[in-house]
């Protein structure tokens, strides 16, 4: 396939779209290992810039922020602009910003960095997953093909942790960012090449609602800010109350703009159907799930076990091998049972593999283990389900859209459960995570915060995937529409 092809051009089977598809895929791999990548690596940042558990948290939590932030605004973008032509330009700034780390030398500089891909990436997520869809017109190839990207994206995010340990044995931790910019050249030759140009007619003539794009990354932002402020300042404080106000003045200012606006960046009657509406908030309770034990394990095994970060990152191997493996499952689930008691199952092994971790990080690895595939079922079934069900329910034309609304809810769990496990932690046991060998009574500390923080994640985490599940439909088709 070249670079002329038609852009009209469907496959009818993976093997003959095997060029665009790769390239996609390679492309959601970039942003998605780059969620985790450095997480294996910050107690050694840590060490190296001085970085305490708050400021750590914003190393992981600032990619997620603004990755979440502006996926909407970057769908919106897609649509209008063309989803090859913004995927393209988002390559190219991921892989240039990612040099940029050898001039680093402080948390802050990091974290600003962190910030930045985060807002490359966000030009990249939802145009990769609607660019799949259109390479095919059958239904069922749509569905294989997503699970492809499905797992090649969520094996870069649980790879991060055994990549970066790996490489954290032979090369300092700024190679963990810089490798970035080759693969990222790869996947933009490939998608140049292989994947056609877009359709005048696929796309709108909408106006870019940057307003509502503000006020979307200033919500998300100040509330995860207020959970660090409360820690850092006290929960009573100006700057913590102030945080919260200005959170809930900008969701509401959202709100009311999105209604108001004759070209909204967030159609908010789409919620008003079932399946994008529980499809949304299920989405969000998994990424949640995700990042917390992402972030809190990367943590346990490394400062309370004081493992190497490459044992530390093989330790997430249950995580990895239960990903691939468990697509049979989750589609043996939903075609069993529908969308909606497929998802609910999986919520309920979600919050058992947290109420699982609660136990078992006082147990040894083994629960842990447990722990961790049950969890990864529950991902994995609820994360198929949603994606599809979301791109299928929206308009042709507004399919990037589709893609980021799923996007977001992940990339804003992931900021929500790293924001909550890092505040808990720094509540619960402390705020500087000493270097070298910890004391026995700091390892019993920070035992008991993980075990009071799983728990709490293990409600939240359930009540939220449930809820979501719920509104979702019985079909057990792969072409789901809203209710």
């Amino acid at each position: 396939m070249t670079a002329g092809l038609s852009p009209s051009r469907t496959y009818t089977s993976l093997r003959a779209a095997w060029i665009p598809l790769a390239a996609l895929c390679l492309a959601f791999f970039v942003e998605m290992v780059d969620n985790t990548l450095l997480s294996i690596a910050l107690p050694t940042i840590g060490r190296d810039l001085g970085s305490g558990t708050t400021a750590l948290q914003w190393v992981t939590g600032a990619y997620s922020l603004t990755f979440g932030g502006l996926l909407l605004t970057a769908g919106s973008m897609a649509d209008r602009l063309g989803r090859r032509r913004v995927l393209l330009v988002g390559l190219a700034v991921f892989g240039l910003l990612s040099l940029t780390v050898i001039a680093v030398t402080g948390p802050g500089q990091l974290i600003a960095l962190r910030a930045c891909l985060g807002v490359a990436a966000a030009a990249m997520a939802p145009i990769t997953n609607s660019l799949v869809f259109r390479l095919f017109d059958d239904a069922a190839l749509r569905m294989r093909a997503m699970t492809v990207m499905i797992t090649v994206g969520l094996s870069g995010f649980v790879l991060g942790p055994l990549l970066g340990g790996t490489a954290l044995a032979h090369f300092d931790w700024q190679w963990l960012l810089i490798i970035n910019a080759p693969i990222a050249l790869i996947a933009f030759i490939g998608v140049r090449l292989g994947v056609p140009a877009d359709r005048r007619e696929d796309l709108t003539d909408d106006k870019l609602d940057l307003t509502g794009a503000v006020l979307s990354v200033a919500t998300i932002g100040l509330a995860c800010y207020s959970l660090t402020a409360g820690v850092e300042y006290g929960w009573d404080s100006l700057v913590t109350i102030a945080s919260v106000l200005g959170a809930v003045i900008a969701a509401v200012t959202f709100v009311r703009h999105e209604r108001r606006t004759p070209a909204p960046m967030l159609d908010l009657s789409l919620f008003s159907g079932g399946t994008v509406r529980g499809a949304v908030i299920a989405q969000l309770g998994t990424s949640i799930a995700m990042a917390s034990v992402m972030f809190g394990l990367i943590l346990h095994f490394q400062y309370a076990y004081g493992w190497s970060p490459v044992r530390a990152g093989l330790a997430n191997l249950p995580i990895i091998v239960t990903m691939l493996a468990a697509s049979p499952l989750s589609e043996t689930l939903a075609k069993r049972f529908g969308h909606r008691i497929a998802c609910l199952i999986a919520a309920a092994l979600l919050a058992g593999s947290l109420a699982g971790l609660a136990w078992g990080v006082g147990h040894g690895y083994l629960p842990i283990a447990v722990s961790m595939v049950a969890m990864t079922i529950g991902l994995r079934t609820v994360m198929t389900i949603c994606a599809v069900a979301l791109i299928d329910a929206v308009p042709a034309n507004r399919t990037s859209i589709g893609a980021a609304l799923n996007d977001t809810a992940q990339e804003v769990g992931s900021s929500v459960g790293t924001a909550l496990v890092g505040t808990l932690i720094a509540a619960l046991v402390t705020t500087q995570l000493p270097a070298g060998r910890w004391s026995e009574s700091l390892i019993a500390s920070f035992f008991h915060g993980e075990q009071i923080t799983y728990s709490v994640l293990a409600v939240v985490v359930g009540l939220i995937a449930a809820g979501g599940a719920l509104t979702l439909t019985d079909s057990r088709s792969t072409d789901e529409h809203p209710a």
